[in-house]
């Protein structure tokens, strides 16, 4: 059996690395990216801690968030193809469009 710490640290791996994906890249689709590994981060933690206390809310809350997850990539996508269809960039600096 694996330990709880294994988990612990697999998800924290996963989680540095998306802060970092969305604190040093500026290209949208790779903000979102980066935003999807932090929802699964603590989707790993959800359902280890769920397993290790022997409870069932763990992972109900897991599938809250995997359901909240896939909306904002639908919303995410859906942006991203508004700002293509306008020829804006997709840097996140440079985009002003949803601002006013």
């Amino acid at each position: 059996m694996i330990p709880l710490n294994a988990y612990v640290a697999v998800s924290a791996v996963l989680f540095l690395t998306g802060l970092l994906g969305v604190l040093i890249r500026r290209n949208f689709i790779i903000v979102l990216m980066a935003v999807e590994i932090m929802l699964n981060a603590a989707n790993i933690n959800l359902v280890a801690f769920s397993h290790y206390l022997e409870s069932m809310a763990g992972q109900l809350v897991a599938l809250f968030v995997i359901a909240i997850a896939a909306g904002e990539a639908a919303v995410g996508l859906a942006i991203i193809i508004v700002v293509f269809r306008g020829k804006i960039s997709t840097n996140v600096d440079e985009m002003n469009l949803l601002k006013w």
